[in-house]
């Protein structure tokens, strides 16, 4: 591992970049888990007529647990 003077890491090019690369694996993998949420919402739907309406950015807002808001 390469120390700067302060003590601090600074990863090697190597490292940066399978840092990198497993960034942009997570995202990737982040985007299905989100189409794969809105496609079960969207199914979980069909049993309701009256929420037809409801646009899946609607729906993912409403159930997505990073827009909850905290409780006090």
């Amino acid at each position: 591992m390469a120390r700067d003077y302060d003590g601090t890491y600074q990863p090697s090019a190597k490292a940066r970049k399978q840092q990198e690369k497993d960034q942009r694996r997570m995202e990737y993998r982040r985007a299905i888990e989100s189409y794969c949420d809105q496609r079960q919402l969207l199914r979980d739907l069909v049993d309701y007529p009256e929420l037809q309406d409801l646009t899946v950015w609607q729906a993912s807002v409403a159930v997505s647990p990073k827009n909850a808001q905290p409780s006090r």
